[in-house]
This record gives structure tokens, C-alpha cells and sequence, in this order.
């Protein structure tokens, strides 16, 4: 939009299919999903505020817990780490204002803002980080993320998490109030990067232990050191707000003083509310764009994040089969469905490192260094088809697509499985739609099929991406084992740390294999199009972590 900075061209937006469900309205709703008047208060008085939508409630508030980009939205806003990314997604002085790097890379030296308060007034100081850090690892606190952003990143939190070492191990320790050491097991490149993610904040023991199991289930069971304070808000939620932290420490830069959201699923309802002026930000889906394209608030957020099948390889005798999953991998139309049923600006992906995310040591393109590892090619499809029932010894299969129960995804999965049915003689596709909460439950069981998942980024590298599949990774979930990729994504992360040129290579020598032994079956790289008002200022994207940074936002009315 024309007001809004948005930083990178490389974003991460909001998940318009996976991570988009059901949710009731708030009771300041009627039934179709309109809200109270609340129209955007910023004329009278000077006020700021905005008022907005979230397709969805905040799964969790606890950062140790989160693994989606809504909750990482509302810990971006409300909390702060040792970094926090600019409009150029470059970190910026969070609560550290320096550090150092040892000559091995191995040790960072971290100096903290004395300045710096939670929202209870108490100043948050090293040990707030090591408590965080240690909680994430601890195998009894459950975290997903904890394991996944720190195992052979920080020293010993495999080990730790593994049960085979204590918690106190570490590799992180408070010297003193102001000074956090952080010891890793091998250079990390992208660490920097990693301390502005929310599985790597602060959290105030004390309280986080006083509270018990009911810390983070309600406002009033958080405390904050971001920008914003989360008010009115409990775990099942329809409405909420975000308020100026007036314990913050950078409060002066804040120029917003309060965002309302509302969970709306349905873009016609978001369309309308932002017609109305009582919203000031609205999504469109693919039946709207050709409606609002030539809308002057009309925009495309080109993003990051990349939408594909995952093939449960222990759940399915058929799909343990690498020549059915070749079959499915080229049996659907891409271009068609980005076309056609997505009509969105969104890309089709035929890699897991999407397009302009990075480049290689020489300047070029990952994905276009890469080529297109697998692409829509139905003759090809059927001669997989044909091999892999002959070694089942079967005629017909019958499989099960899970995906997310919003409008989009029912579209798409409908999409998908006429174009499987139709182009593999003999397959029999059974839809399974359910709200995200279910299916996030339903993917860490590894209770389905096939399922349409995606990704988004956690840092800038193509590790983000890759590691996603390494044997019994904490987002594989779904029986895939190859003891070569391994081997090649521990080779990125220890021998060649510190060889950018052999890194890369080593990246695309094991994207390929992933396709090679038919993994995944890559669907598209999405775009956001939205309607968003010229009110809005400062307001930009994230590559990564929280989606919108409003930090630097400002509501200005024009004449």
C-alpha cells in the first residue's frame, strides 16, 4: 500500500488456507460478523487507533508454546527480545543494545538496556533470557518450537531436550543483571537474526511459576515488555486489544494508542466492514479480487510462504510407496489453481525455497539457481501411477486429503482432489476438513493422509526451509527418513558453518534429493490482496515472526 513500508519484498503474511478457521463471534457481533460501530477514532481528540480483523483466535499467548503466525503476531507486538527487525528486516536494539562474538563464533556476549520494564513495572534483566531459553528446552514443558529454533543451535539443547542432560546445562548464563552470555555448538550464521524471534524472549519467572497452568490463558495471567499490552483477551477469545505499553521503554516512539481486532472468517463480511470505514484493513479472497483490483487501497503482499502436500509415509501403506507420490506430485495444474482458484498473485511453487527469499554466494536467485524440481506433468504422473500400483498390487486407492475448513481451502481441496481423481486412474480422494486447532492436533498425531501444509520462514536462510525434513524433526510429522539428506543438513549446520559457498551448494544438493525421493508435493507460493486505508503509516511486514510490526505505526487522517 501506498503509506505502508514494507520493508522486504520478502514477507510473511497471514496464512490465507492452512491457518484459517472457524471461530464464533465476539459478543459485540450479531451473527453475520458485523461489529459494533467503532469506526476508526483518530479526528477527534487526536486518538489513534485502529481498528482491525484476525481470521482467527490467538492459539497461545505463552512464547515458549507458540508455533503459528497468529499467535507470533500478538508476542511480536506485545513482547521483545534481544532484537527486534527494522522496516529492512535488519535487527535492531530490542533489550540488548550490543554484543560481541568471540573469534570462533561460538560465544555472543550480550549487553542489555537497564531501562528495560515489564508491564508490572519490574525491570527485565539476563536471567528473565536464561529462564526463557531453559523453559523452552525443558522436554517437560512440551514446547515444539523450543527444540526446533534451538537443537544444534544453542549448546546442549539437544541434549536437554533428549532427557539426557539438565536443563541447567545450557549454553546460556546471566553475568550479573545486564549481561547475558550465550554459548553456541556451532557458528551460526543467522543467530542475530534468530534473538528477534519470539521462542527466543524473555520470560519473568516469578510470575510465569506463580501462575501456574493458568500462566498465559488471559490477559490478565501475562505480563509484557513490548510496545503493547494484550487487553480484554482470553484463549478463546473472539475480540481483543492491544494497548500502549506505558511501561515500555522505547514509549515515546509508540505513536498508536490502541488496536481492536475482531475474528471475521468470511471476506465478504471483512469487505463490507471495511466499506463501512469500520474496519481499516481487510483481506480479499480470490472471488473479490477481480472486483476490488482497481480499488485505490488496493494491494498485493507478495510473501514467503510456500503451500505443499505432505504424504504420511507411516499412516499409509499406499503413500510409502515413492512412485504414488511422485504420481500425486505432478497430477494437479499449478498454474490453473493460482489462476484460477486462488486469483491472488500467488506464484506456483515447484521447490520448497520459495522465489525472492535469498540468493546464492554469486548473486543468483535460490529458486531459479535450483530450477523446478517437480512441476504439473500428467503423462509422467501416470507412468509413476501405474509402477506404484503394480508394486501394491492393487487397482484402486482410496486416500484422505486434510486441510483447514476456510472458504479457500475447501475450493482448493476440491481443486486437488478432482485433479488427482481424474488425471490416476483408480484413486479415490475423501475429504477432511476441520478448524486449524484440529488440524495442527491432528498433524502432530500424525492422524491423516495427505494433508495441505505450509511454511512460512523463521529466519533468513534456506535452513528455515530444509531442515523442516530431517528424520524425526520436530516438523516432519510425517515418516520421512533419508540418511543422506541428514547427513547434508548436518553438514550445513557444523562442517561447513562458516563456508558460505559450500553451504549453499550443500542447500541444493538436498533440496533436490527431497524431490527426488518425492517428499512433498510443492502447491504455491502465496500473496496476500488486501483492501488497506491511507490512514495507516509506519505500518510494515516482517519476513519472519510477527507478520505486521506496528511499532513505528501512526493513524493520520488525510483532508
Amino acid at each position: 500500500m501506498k503509506q505502508i513500508r514494507w520493508g522486504l519484498l520478502l514477507v510473511l503474511g497471514l496464512l490465507l488456507i492452512v491457518l484459517t478457521a472457524c471461530g464464533g463471534q465476539s459478543e459485540e457481533s450479531d451473527e453475520s460478523g458485523e461489529s459494533a460501530d467503532n469506526s476508526s477514532e483518530t479526528a477527534e481528540g487526536g486518538e489513534q487507533i485502529l481498528h482491525l480483523l484476525n481470521a482467527e483466535i490467538i492459539p497461545s499467548m505463552d512464547s515458549s508454546m507458540a508455533t503459528d503466525s497468529y499467535a507470533f503476531q500478538f508476542l511480536g507486538a506485545t513482547m521483545e527480545g534481544l532484537y527486534r527487525l527494522d522496516e529492512d528486516a535488519n535487527p535492531v536494539e530490542g533489550i540488548a543494545t550490543e554484543h560481541e562474538v568471540s573469534e570462533d563464533g561460538l560465544t555472543w556476549t550480550f549487553t542489555l538496556r537497564e531501562d528495560a520494564a515489564w508491564s508490572n513495572g519490574e525491570p527485565v534483566t539476563a536471567n528473565d533470557f536464561v529462564y526463557a531459553w531453559r523453559r523452552a528446552v525443558d522436554p517437560n514443558t512440551g514446547s515444539e518450537y523450543g527444540p526446533y529454533m534451538m537443537n544444534g543451535v544453542v549448546k546442549n539443547a539437544e541434549a536437554i531436550n533428549n532427557g539426557e542432560m539438565d536443563v541447567e546445562k545450557l549454553g546460556v548464563e546471566a553475568d550479573g543483571e545486564y549481561t547475558l552470555i550465550v554459548e553456541l555448538e556451532n557458528p551460526t550464521p543467522y543467530f542475530e537474526s534468530l534473538t528477534t524471534f519470539p521462542t527466543f524472549y524473555p520470560q519473568h519467572q516469578a510470575f510465569v511459576e506463580e501462575q501456574a497452568d493458568n500462566y498465559a490463558i488471559a490477559s490478565e495471567n501475562l505480563l509484557f515488555n513490548g510496545p503493547f499490552t494484550l487487553e480484554k483477551w482470553t484463549s478463546t477469545s473472539n475480540s481483543w486489544e492491544l494497548v500502549k505499553n506505558e511501561n515500555y521503554w522505547d514509549k515515546e516512539t509508540v505513536q498508536l494508542d490502541e488496536l481492536t481486532f475482531e475474528v471475521v472468517k468470511d471476506p465478504q463480511t471483512s469487505v463490507r466492514l471495511y466499506e463501512e470505514g469500520t474496519v481499516d484493513r481487510a483481506d480479499l479472497s480470490s472471488d473479490l479480487v477481480d472486483q476490488y483490483s482497481t480499488h485505490e487501497d488496493y494491494e498485493v503482499v507478495p510473501e514467503t510462504f510456500v503451500f505443499y502436500l505432505k504424504f504420511n509415509q507411516m499412516n499409509s501403506e499406499d503413500l510409502a510407496n515413492e512412485n504414488v507420490r511422485a504420481a500425486i506430485s505432478r497430477s494437479f495444474n499449478k498454474q490453473a489453481l493460482v489462476d484460477e482458484i486462488l486469483n491472488d498473485g500467488s506464484l506456483v511453487a515447484n521447490g520448497i525455497v520459495p522465489q525472492d527469499f535469498v540468493t546464492t554466494p554469486d548473486g543468483e536467485d535460490f529458486r531459479e539457481a535450483n530450477g523446478d524440481l517437480v512441476t504439473y506433468d500428467p503423462e509422467t504422473a501416470k507412468e509413476y501411477w501405474e509402477k506404484g500400483l503394480s508394486e501394491l498390487g492393487k487397482d484402486t486407492v482410496e486416500l484422505e486429503l486434510l486441510s483447514s475448513d476456510s472458504e479457500e481451502s475447501k475450493v482448493m481441496g476440491e481443486y486437488l482432489a478432482n485433479q488427482l481423481e481424474t488425471n490416476l486412474p483408480g484413486l479415490s480422494i475423501k475429504l477432511k476438513r476441520v478448524p486449524f486447532e484440529q488440524r495442527k492436533d491432528l498433524d502432530a498425531k500424525m492422524d491423516y493422509d495427505i494433508q495441505i501444509s505450509s511454511w512460512g520462514p523463521d529466519y533468513l536462510d534456506p535452513y528455515t526451509f530444509l531442515n523442516l525434513f530431517v528424520t524425526e524433526g520436530g516438523n516432519n510429522k510425517m515418516g520421512y527418513s533419508n540418511t543422506e539428506y541428514d547427513q547434508l543438513m548436518e553438514d550445513v549446520a557444523t562442517t561447513y558453518a562458516t563456508d558460505k559457498n559450500k553451504r549453499y551448494e550443500t542447500f541444493l544438493e538436498a533440496e533436490k534429493i527431497l524431490f527426488e525421493d518425492a517428499a512433498i508435493a510443492p502447491i504455491y507460493q502465496s500473496s496476500t490482496p488486501q483492501l488497506v486505508s491511507d490512514k495507516l503509516q509506519g505500518v510494515y511486514v516482517n519476513p519472519f515472526g510477527a507478520t505486521y510490526e506496528y511499532k513505528w505505526g501512526s493513524v493520520v487522517e488525510n483532508e
